[in-house]
């Protein structure tokens, strides 16, 4: 039997970060809608901190969407994390995804703070999520530019702290399919309870390459892909789910693995990309 990649679907979080994709709650119900009919795992709604209309976003995509986890995105504090939970609580499956660099980089121009500082604060909002929900993911941002060691440490905290999920993100589109593979063997070995969660993946498109990279990832034991309609996204984009799932599906005797999705319906996001292209107001 094929092993089952999840797939996470962040149209409506990170996809909305492309120009021109900006949706209202309305907007946003349909899509998810739509995402349940086609089968996705898990739908990242919106980031509830961000603005009272993410956090209504999520909230009536919880309440009001049945069959995929409902997904809130949160910084590594403690006010967005409470904030995912007064959006997702009266949802049936639900998760929160908090994060935090792990990049030297980040952490010295944009967070201001050390490794060890970092990795205390990443634990420590992985716990405070876990006081609310038991499916809680964690990604180190800039992972791919992140000393492997100092990542694998972290990891193998947010794990033992209750993280169910870790997500490794190339966040600024920097990764090569063999150095992206490379990682995730790296992290499958040097991780000791890495068995304790599942690994996901998030790749960006700067360099045209985040369905290769996240393809490279699924070969290397990757159990989620974290994706969006068209590749939409920040910069220059993301993952293509379509891609992603047709890639799986149609070399099924190179990557051992399948996905839920019903590929019928993905004919069906043509409405979403007419409604893309409308004209600004």
């Amino acid at each position: 039997m094929s092993r089952m990649i999840q797939i996470f679907d962040t149209t409506l979080r990170d996809g909305e970060q492309s120009p021109g994709a900006s949706m209202n709650v309305e907007e946003k119900l349909s899509i998810a809608k739509q995402l349940a009919r086609l089968g996705v795992d898990i739908i990242e709604a919106g980031f509830a901190y961000s603005s009272p209309g993410d956090f209504e976003a999520v909230r009536t995509i919880a309440n009001e969407v049945e069959g995929p986890t409902v997904c809130s995105l949160a910084r590594a504090k403690p006010a967005d994390i409470d904030s995912a939970w007064e959006a997702l609580k009266g949802g049936g499956k639900v998760r929160i995804h908090t994060f935090i660099s792990t990049s030297d980089i980040h952490l010295k121009h944009q967070f201001r703070l050390t490794r060890e500082e970092a990795l205390k604060r990443a634990v420590e909002m992985v716990a405070h999520a876990r006081g609310y929900v038991e499916d809680v993911e964690f990604s180190p941002m800039d992972a791919t530019r992140s000393d492997e060691t100092y990542l694998c440490e972290v990891l193998e905290a947010v794990i033992a702290a209750g993280a169910k999920t870790v997500n490794i993100p190339d966040t600024v589109g920097y990764a090569i399919p063999q150095d992206f593979g490379r990682l995730i063997e790296a992290i499958r070995k040097r991780v000791p309870n890495i068995d304790q969660a599942v690994i996901s993946v998030h790749c960006h498109n700067d360099l045209g390459l985040a369905v290769a990279n996240s393809l490279a990832a699924v070969s290397a034991g990757a159990r989620q892909v974290e994706c969006t309609i068209n590749g939409l996204g920040e910069r220059a984009g993301n993952a293509a789910l379509e891609e992603i799932v047709m890639a799986v599906r149609t070399r099924q005797d190179i990557f051992g693995a399948d996905t839920r999705i019903n590929t019928e319906e993905i004919t069906q996001i043509v409405p979403f990309r007419a409604w893309l292209a409308r004209s600004p107001a």
